[in-house]
């Protein structure tokens, strides 16, 4: 009789996120550990003020909404949980971001939202990591998630199902806020990249694809976030959020995405996240370098291959 094969989704967390921070200075232990573990965490890569400044603007988004707590310190994001139950399900899940569109247009339109993920440091790292100029995709993701009753986790997977062209394409995780463990942050599967693309099924949750993990032996890594910490990861790193245990309190975060300028790239990635157009996020901002910035560039545009996002039952 043959040994059921264990399913790595249900391992419980091992292990703490390793602080690479001491490589940036050595480019070659850099990309070793990067290529070895598929993910890169930075302990206070950003100042903290830079960070909260955003937060702030989101939270100003929120409030104006009538669904913060005016009985808590502004900053904390504490809810009212009558407020944010008079949205559903649908409303809340419609894009995977936590909120109802017409709060998350308003995300959108934020410049400093947008500016951050061309923050010099970034760059600089990324440039590192590539070995090469970096492209910042402009589709820039928030995850605004509402302490709702039915807001999902987010399962595992991996990114290049949703993003495609370049295989070596990286999300840049940044938690804007403190994020503690208990506040459901994200989780990777330290040294899942070397495991290729792997089968996924439909799940609940941002993304709606969970990656199959069977038989694997890999290892679950998180930590307690802060503001000004970002965490890395190859498109073929698995990973997950995990539940929110603090009552009524949101967790804000966000999704920047860069890859080698000289790699292919799926044109969806120069859109917009949400229904939106970019002249109508841009209205009222002043930094004009931020603005279409991708059309002085020439790429090699790779089709979306809606083949490669195949079903497949589990079998744990």
């Amino acid at each position: 009789m043959s040994t059921p094969l264990t399913d790595n989704d249900k391992k419980p967390i091992a292990s703490e996120l390793r602080d690479a921070t001491p490589l940036l200075d050595d480019p070659e232990a850099l990309r070793a550990q990067a290529s070895a573990d598929g993910y890169l965490y930075f302990r206070g890569f950003l100042e903290r003020e830079e960070v909260m400044n955003v937060r702030k603007e989101i939270l100003e988004i929120i409030s104006r909404d009538g669904l913060l707590d005016p009985a808590h310190p502004f900053m904390e994001g504490m809810t009212l949980p009558e407020e944010v139950h008079r949205y559903t399900q649908e409303e809340i899940s419609w894009n995977g971001v936590g909120v109802p569109m017409h709060l998350y247009h308003e995300v959108q339109k934020l410049e400093s939202f947008h500016a951050l993920a061309h923050h010099p440091r970034l760059i600089a790292m990324y440039r590192t990591l590539f070995g090469e100029t970096p492209f910042v995709h402009p589709r820039n993701i928030g995850r605004i998630m509402l302490p709702h009753q039915d807001q999902k986790v987010t399962p595992s997977h991996q990114d290049f199902l949703h993003i495609q062209g370049a295989d070596n394409t990286w999300t840049c995780w940044m938690p804007i806020g403190d994020i503690p463990k208990s506040l459901g942050g994200l989780t990777v599967l330290k040294g899942s990249r070397q495991a290729g693309l792997l089968g996924v099924t439909e799940a609940p949750g941002a993304g709606g694809l969970e990656s199959i993990l069977c038989g694997l032996n890999y290892e679950w890594q998180t930590c307690d976030y802060q503001a000004g910490d970002i965490l890395t990861f190859h498109s073929h790193t698995v990973h997950k959020s995990t539940p929110n245990h603090i009552p009524n309190q949101l967790r804000l975060s966000c999704d920047y995405r860069y890859q080698p300028l000289s790699a292919p790239i799926e044109n969806n990635s120069l859109l917009p996240h949400g229904p939106y157009a970019w002249d109508e996020l841009y209205e009222g901002w002043s930094r004009t370098d931020l603005q279409f910035y991708w059309q002085k560039e020439t790429f090699d545009f790779k089709p979306f291959d809606v083949s490669i996002r195949w079903q497949q039952e589990k079998i744990c």
